[in-house]
């Protein structure tokens, strides 16, 4: 029985991206339900699902999680086989804080540019608070790089968990038009030239919901 991965829509849920990019990329089957944002049965349907009310959720026959990190911990558990972390001790202790600190932070960035896959790029004014966010990001981003990256253009060298975390803010420097270092830019194009990024977007650009808190950002 493959997994089963029920996400938000897919425009709008930075947080659905995270596992399904994961799942995508290592080519792990599962099946996809989509519960789209901001509808009058959206947290009765979510509720089916886990008890937070919220997407995503994965289930395992029996087993349900519905935290993105914890998700990403349990895919890892299932699949040793698959390098979702880094081998390496120590890079592999740098990914997974690197993953909680992005779970944990960022919030002045989050807010003031909302998720949205499928925004035309265009810039706004940014505050002092969210160039602090990202100045932090990409003092993780060339850190990681420097110090783990020789082995790919990925924050680890390969593709891991680490880079399935950051991946939506990947998208909100490129959306937003944030000016960014060329090192940071060249992450951002590799995460971008995945074909689990690619089929996100897509998939993004087809959905017919509207929500005009983010369209009209």
């Amino acid at each position: 029985m493959p997994l089963k991965l029920v996400i938000a829509n897919k425009a709008y849920s930075s947080w659905s991206l995270r596992p399904w990019i994961l799942l995508a990329h290592f080519k792990i089957p599962f099946e996809e339900i989509v519960i789209p944002m901001d509808q009058p049965d959206t947290r009765t349907r979510m509720l089916k699902y886990a008890p937070s009310g919220k997407c995503p959720s994965l289930h395992d026959g029996a087993i349900s999680i519905w935290e993105s990190l914890a998700i990403v911990e349990y895919v890892a558990e299932k699949y040793p086989d698959k390098a979702i972390w880094p081998k390496a001790k120590a890079a592999r202790a740098h990914a997974r804080t690197l993953a909680a600190e992005m779970h944990a932070g960022f919030q002045a960035l989050r807010q003031h540019c909302p998720t949205n896959f499928r925004r035309p790029v265009r810039k706004i004014e940014l505050t002092p608070e969210v160039l602090a966010d990202v100045a932090r990001i990409e003092a993780a981003w060339a850190n990681a790089r420097k110090t783990y990256g020789a082995a790919g253009p990925f924050l680890f060298g390969r593709f891991s968990a680490a880079d399935a975390m950051f991946a939506p803010v990947v998208n909100r420097l490129h959306v937003y038009d944030v000016e960014v270092k060329k090192a940071t830019r060249d992450y951002m194009n590799a995460v971008m030239a995945l074909p689990a990024w690619k089929a996100w977007i897509g998939d993004a650009e087809a959905e017919t919901w509207r929500l005009e808190k983010y369209e009209s950002v």
